[in-house]
């Protein structure tokens, strides 16, 4: 790992994929968030080399990936897919970076932490590869909050619901979005007969059914037993960050027609009894939570309101009527910002203060 002495040097990142779409969301977050870098290396496939892009106010120039971009780099964060993390990753880890990854390629490995600084912060300390994983989107849409409740509560069983914005499957899910609702807006006659909204869509792009003007039970790749592999990420990254191997969870994963901001239905269920009061002023307390809920004014986080936001909203806070060890509540995420760019750079904020500290 590349010191940083005593003279006050400024840690060097690379961001590997600034020209994606989470890409751009994390040169924005670059450019507003605290400085806590020196120099910053924007890198991309080659393709994308000898762009420029804005970042703190400067043109810098985006450079191929290639082994030798890492050199002299503390800190690398990468948005790539999985199979170009898988290996590129252990190159810049070599060369001396802290890899904070983006990607599912390591997250479910036991000698890399999965971490999610309001609630497990210390994890990154233990990195033996030299790398360290952030959450799927849907789980960090939920987590925060979740992990609040659990400090208190003590978490014993989750049932999920997710509402998956199209920006969840990258640019092309955007892209059949709007191409989608172009070709059905404006025409009334259409959600009254059996298939006549996938006859006008036409192209699904990247998803199994049309998204305009419907909701589609789908998120992610087919794995055993029918579940999804997003469903299966909540399910086992929610063990994982929370340190609850045996944690009980369900999820059914739903792509809507909604372009940012992943949503979630949560029922939770607790080793104790709950209270609707102390849970919401809980969830109004914790770092990275925002509280709206006012059902007499019908006031609930939406992704209309949450998109481009960094917290995770949280509102329809209640106790089961049938249990009174259970929560039901709702939750809203921007998945390009906390979803992804936003607790990547905040790991990488971690590390930064760790090697400069």
């Amino acid at each position: 790992m590349t010191a940083t002495d005593s003279s006050g040097r400024k840690p060097t990142l690379a961001v590997v994929g600034a020209t994606g779409a989470v890409g751009t969301v994390m040169l924005d977050i670059l450019s507003t968030r605290r400085d806590v870098y020196g120099e910053i290396r924007l890198v991309a496939s080659a393709r994308s080399a000898g762009r420029k892009l804005s970042v703190r106010g400067e043109q810098t120039e985006v450079l191929a990936l290639a082994p030798e971009v890492f050199d002299g780099v503390d800190i690398a964060m990468f948005d790539v897919p999985d199979a170009v993390s898988a290996s590129w990753a252990p190159v810049a880890a070599a060369r001396g970076a802290v890899v904070v990854d983006n990607s599912g390629a390591f997250r479910m490995e036991s000698d890399v932490p999965l971490v999610v600084p309001e609630v497990n912060a210390d994890a990154v300390r233990d990195r033996p590869r030299g790398i360290i994983a952030n959450p799927n989107c849907t789980t960090l849409s939920m987590i925060v909050a979740i992990g609040a409740l659990h400090d208190q509560y003590g978490l014993n069983e989750l049932v999920v619901a997710s509402y998956q914005a199209a920006s969840g499957a990258g640019q092309e899910g955007i892209d059949a979005l709007y191409d989608q609702l172009e070709r059905v807006g404006g025409d009334r006659e259409l959600g009254h007969r059996p298939g006549d909204v996938r006859s006008a869509v036409g192209e699904l792009g990247p998803f199994p059914a049309p998204l305009a003007l419907n909701v589609v039970p789908w998120a992610g790749s087919l794995q055993d037993g029918g579940w999804s592999s997003e469903e299966l990420k909540v399910r086992n990254e929610s063990r994982k960050i929370l340190g609850l191997p045996d944690l009980r969870v369900a999820a059914t994963c739903v792509r809507v027609p909604v372009v940012t901001t992943h949503s979630l239905a949560v029922h939770a269920v607790f080793d104790a009894p709950v209270d609707q009061r102390e849970a919401q002023a809980i969830l109004a307390g914790s770092p990275g939570v925002v509280l709206v809920d006012d059902p007499e004014g019908y006031e609930f986080p939406t992704p209309a309101d949450v998109v481009g936001t960094d917290p995770t909203w949280v509102g329809r806070v209640r106790r089961s009527l049938d249990d009174p060890n259970a929560l039901d509540l709702f939750l809203c995420g921007d998945n390009l910002r906390k979803g992804a760019a936003l607790n990547t750079a905040q790991i990488a904020e971690l590390v930064a203060a760790e090697l400069t500290g």
